[in-house]
């Protein structure tokens, strides 16, 4: 690291510049960005109620794109999810509609 003062290099564990005296200033680290409230809200819909967390979870992923925040995963895991529920539940129904179709056929 460099002392922002006289310029020259110092320790990276430094407090005050050994060359000029002055007080080092440590950089702050980043901050991490908010998580979309809406992408957990999602995420969560995306196991209880499909099509809601399906529509929560493609708000949340543009919201996520247009402010910066942070909860992309959550809403593209929700996103995919929500659709995963839904092929499986189509398939489930077709499955029950053809076998009672099979079962009144065979009376």
């Amino acid at each position: 690291m460099f002392c922002k003062n006289c310029g020259k290099e110092i320790d990276d564990k430094a407090v005050i510049c050994p060359n000029c005296g002055v007080a080092v200033e440590r950089e702050a680290p980043a901050a991490t960005p908010k998580t979309n409230t809406l992408a957990i809200v999602g995420f969560v819909l995306s196991f209880f109620v499909a099509i809601a967390g399906l529509v929560c979870s493609i708000i949340a992923r543009k919201q996520c794109k247009e402010r910066g925040e942070g909860g992309a995963g959550l809403a593209l895991a929700g996103i995919i999810i929500s659709i995963a529920e839904m092929v499986i539940a189509v398939i489930y129904f077709v499955i029950i509609i053809v076998a009672l179709i099979a079962a009144a056929g065979a009376m």
